[in-house]
């Protein structure tokens, strides 16, 4: 029933825009407001704060739903669960009030920030610092690659509190609010896909926030970033998923209605090979993924390494499914009159966001069950 009706609204309020909202490279407002008014922006949520308190797969398929017709909008949700979970992790139940009410009731949206400039695969090798200062925290730094930054409202911050500890203990989690003076933002980024998620830098220029904005105990801001990651790699297998089941839905139907030598395409056994091979390879990231989320939802101690599978073959498996939906529609396939070579662009960043495939192979190597 849930997939139902996320595919009913996906279809009728988010796809008639997705084309647009890649050639524009704009926001997916349309999405937003379809995504809130139907409490699907952020189902995560616990019902305490007023969300829908939707377990792991439940919030897997409403994502896996809305990229099957548009990449960037499931980024709403997807993003949404990134940048909150920590708090959910983490934080103090007056924090957790404070903001995740207002995610909840879809007037405002969450942002994480991890990566920065010289830091990406090595996140712990970040320079933001967050000095105290009182009852305060002064924050200075950089963060690249923030996804809806300069559209969300918040966004938790990873700073360094202690260089001498470093990963160990040196690097807390904080609130930032994109009105809190001193916050800033890059140009948006000029990307290859999810043209419709603006990507930029956020600048802390002696960002001066209370202490009590501080998610967890000083020091645990990197081990509450782990943590988070991995819950969250499953909403990006998610994402590629839906990437892919767009992909061969619509080749599928394609290949019915393209007659070549005098009947379909999709008659010719080559071609059925070709489709035999995507379905499978999508089922097979579709069965890992939510056994993944199985996990997230029980907390269980191999979730690190099952997030880390379920992200890295769902998006491998998406971007061979994108890629072969191009073919089978040939040179229509390369044009943009038809979704599927916007497809294969979008899938192509499952693979490297939130955290490198080659960084899963490591992770999945050191958490081998």
């Amino acid at each position: 029933m849930l997939r139902e009706s996320v595919r009913a609204l996906a279809e009728a309020k988010i796809a008639p825009h997705a084309a647009e909202v890649d050639e524009e490279a704009r926001f997916p407002q349309e999405a937003l407001d379809a995504l809130v008014g139907s409490d699907l922006h952020a189902v995560h949520v616990p019902e305490e704060f007023g969300g829908a308190g939707a377990d792991a797969l439940a919030t897997v398929i409403v994502i896996e739903e809305v990229a099957r017709v548009c990449a960037s909008s499931s980024l709403i949700p997807a993003v949404n669960k990134l940048g909150s979970l920590p708090l959910m992790l983490a934080a103090s139940s007056e924090l957790k009030a404070r903001y995740l009410t207002p995610l909840a009731r879809g007037d405002a949206m969450f942002s994480y920030c991890l990566s920065e400039p010289d830091a990406g695969s090595d996140a712990g090798g970040m320079k933001t610092r967050a000095v105290r200062d009182g009852d305060h925290y002064v924050l200075n730094g950089v963060k690249r690659w923030i996804t809806n930054a300069g559209v969300s409202d918040y966004y938790t911050v990873m700073a360094v509190t202690d260089p001498e500890k470093r990963t160990r203990g040196g690097i807390s989690a904080f609130v930032v609010e994109k009105g809190d003076a001193g916050v800033s933002f890059g140009a948006p980024e000029k990307k290859l896909g999810i043209k419709g998620s603006p990507t930029r830098e956020v600048y802390l220029d002696n960002v001066r926030i209370p202490a009590d904005r501080m998610i967890g105990a000083e020091g645990t801001g990197f081990a509450t970033a782990m943590r988070t990651l991995d819950h969250t790699r499953i909403t990006i297998a998610a994402q590629a998923l839906g990437i892919a089941q767009g992909a061969l839905d619509y080749a599928k139907g394609y290949v019915r209605e393209r007659r070549q030598f005098g009947k379909p395409v999709g008659d010719f056994q080559g071609v059925q090979f070709m489709l035999a091979d995507m379905a499978m390879k999508l089922e097979a990231a579709r069965q890992l993924t939510y056994a993944a989320a199985a996990r997230s939802q029980r907390e269980d101690t191999d979730l690190t390494f099952f997030g880390a599978a379920a992200k890295c073959y769902a998006s491998d498996a998406a971007m061979e499914i994108t890629t072969d939906a191009v073919q089978l529609l040939g040179g229509y396939g390369y044009t943009r009159d038809y979704p599927v070579e916007r497809m294969m662009r979008d899938a192509k960043i499952t693979q490297i966001y939130e955290g490198t495939n080659q960084i899963q192979r490591v992770v999945m190597a050191r958490n081998l069950p």
